[in-house]
């Protein structure tokens, strides 16, 4: 394996899941805010290390592999999160739908890769502008200072649901043919 500034950024992603999780729990009133900014930090370095990896030409199959897995862990944690705080079906919803997307799309991929066909489904701009609205929402709705951020929260994070089906599906309907071949 081999390590470089790209693929530590993704490790350091992965180690600070626990200590992502730690803040959430803490009994005071910054803890809000530290859960926050770890899961926004987290989402810098995802950005930036795909970045780095790319302009360096410094692409692992090591670092393809991790890089999603790490983000893919984050988003779902902070879901479950975010659900657990507050408790309610409105919130709940949505996470669980995109928490299955995400399921639903890595098998997907994988199949899709299994027959010689990955390309077919590759990110598309939608999957972008997705995850854009969905680390809004969950930066917001992880910090919750007060009632107005809550509510731009759970609009980002419906308008993250809805992109979450329209991606879905889009992905779907690009390996339609190979899903329904007999």
């Amino acid at each position: 394996m081999q390590l470089n500034i790209p693929t530590c950024l993704t490790l350091f992603r992965v180690v600070l899941i626990p200590f992502f999780v730690l803040a959430f729990y803490l009994p005071f009133t910054w803890a809000p805010l530290a859960t926050s900014l770890i899961f926004v930090f987290a989402a810098i370095t995802d950005w930036f290390d795909g970045f780095l990896a790319r302009r360096w030409k410094q692409t692992t199959r090591f670092g393809a592999f991790l890089d999603p897995v790490a983000d893919k862990v984050m988003v779902a944690i902070a879901l479950v999160l975010v659900a657990e705080y507050f408790h309610a079906w409105w919130i709940t919803l949505p996470a669980a739908t995109m928490i299955a997307r995400e399921i639903i799309i890595s098998a997907l991929r994988e199949w899709m890769a299994e027959i010689g066909k990955r390309s077919s489904v590759s990110v598309s701009w939608i999957g972008k502008v997705k995850t854009t609205a969905q680390m809004f929402s969950l930066f917001a709705l992880l910090w919750r200072p007060d009632a107005t951020v809550v509510a731009v929260g759970v609009v980002a994070l419906y308008i993250a649901a809805v992109l979450t089906f329209w991606s879905m599906f889009q992905y779907l309907s690009a390996a339609r043919g190979d899903l329904l071949e007999p």
